[in-house]
């Protein structure tokens, strides 16, 4: 499985790359990037979470969809925890742009390649348990960590995000065994299969506009990116390995919870005036990185999972 992921992040990264070539070559300016961006959050993944729930109702898929969604909800407070240990409150830090970087990864770019390129659409049944968790916290956690303010219209915003509504759809469809037919299968399924190049694009085409002379530099975004990559992903397996629940589960929360901070923190930063510059050089570094820690953890958890069970 680490192997799968190794070959997978790589292709990512090759992805990643033409990115930025696009980028330097001015072939997609920022603005088309941010509405690239839009279209692959607000289009293209609701439509892979969605087809992800045209599949033969079955309880043994019930059940873990509810495992995923309970062990999501526990990694997120694990966290959390291990967040606001680790990145401490300081006077000239960013805590809250490192503290958000920290606790939030890139799960719908990074986690729906991943885990649909594991486990296929199975997996990304069980990963939208994550995603709702996800959805629900930084709109609610991570907005206050950035603005500082409690913001309840932003709770209720969360559930009209076409990720929850193509979760509430999938479920819908999913329980009834309501099957769509063929041509309109085949077209979202189209859709579907852009999500993976287009994802890793539009991230290239950000990274692309960090000055990489800063990420060498600055030795606290290597500290952020340790607690982001390494050390949150490793202690949210330790805590799921003693579980005798289903490997696909486990290592769908534990392959999202290790995937790169999240690209949203620069767009919280944009919106609330906080330093977006630093937000977007975490996600370069983690995301680059990422390559190399997320083979290193799934690895980790496969063979401590074999050795305690």
């Amino acid at each position: 499985m680490a192997l799968t992921i190794l070959n997978q992040t790589v292709i990512m990264l090759i992805l990643i790359v033409v990115g930025v070539i696009c980028a330097k070559l001015k072939l997609i300016s920022t603005s088309t990037n941010k509405e690239l961006s839009q279209f692959v959050l607000q289009v293209v993944n609701p439509v892979v979470i969605f087809m992800s729930y045209q599949k033969d109702y079955e309880a043994r898929l019930v059940k873990n969809l509810l495992l995923t969604f309970l062990f999501s909800v526990i990694a997120f407070a694990v966290t959390i925890l291990v967040a606001y240990l680790f990145v401490w409150k300081k006077d000239g830090r960013h805590t809250e742009v490192e503290r958000f970087s920290a606790i939030y990864s890139n799960c719908a770019f990074m986690g729906i390649p991943l885990v649909n390129a594991l486990f296929g659409s199975e997996g990304v049944f069980y990963l939208t348990a994550f995603l709702t968790v996800f959805n629900i916290v930084i709109w609610t956690h991570g907005v206050v960590i950035i603005s500082g303010e409690k913001d309840l219209k932003q709770v209720i915003k969360v559930f009209y995000s076409p990720t929850i509504i193509a979760i509430v759809l999938g479920i819908i469809t999913f329980f009834l065994k309501i099957k769509l037919p063929a041509v309109p299968t085949n077209a979202l399924q189209f859709i579907a299969n852009i999500n993976t190049p287009m994802a890793m694009i539009v991230s290239g085409v950000t990274i692309s506009s960090t000055k990489i002379t800063e990420l060498i530099k600055n030795p606290r975004i290597y500290y952020v990116c340790l607690v982001k990559l390494l050390i949150i992903p490793v202690i949210v397996a330790l805590v799921m390995i003693p579980f005798s629940i289903d490997e696909m589960v486990r290592m769908t929360v534990v392959i999202t919870t290790s995937a790169p901070p999240a690209a949203m923190c620069t767009l919280f930063c944009l919106k609330y005036n906080k330093n977006s510059v630093y937000a977007s050089e975490i996600f370069a570094s983690g995301t680059i990185l990422s390559v190399i820690t997320l083979p290193l953890v799934v690895n980790l958890t496969e063979k401590l999972t074999n050795l305690l069970h």
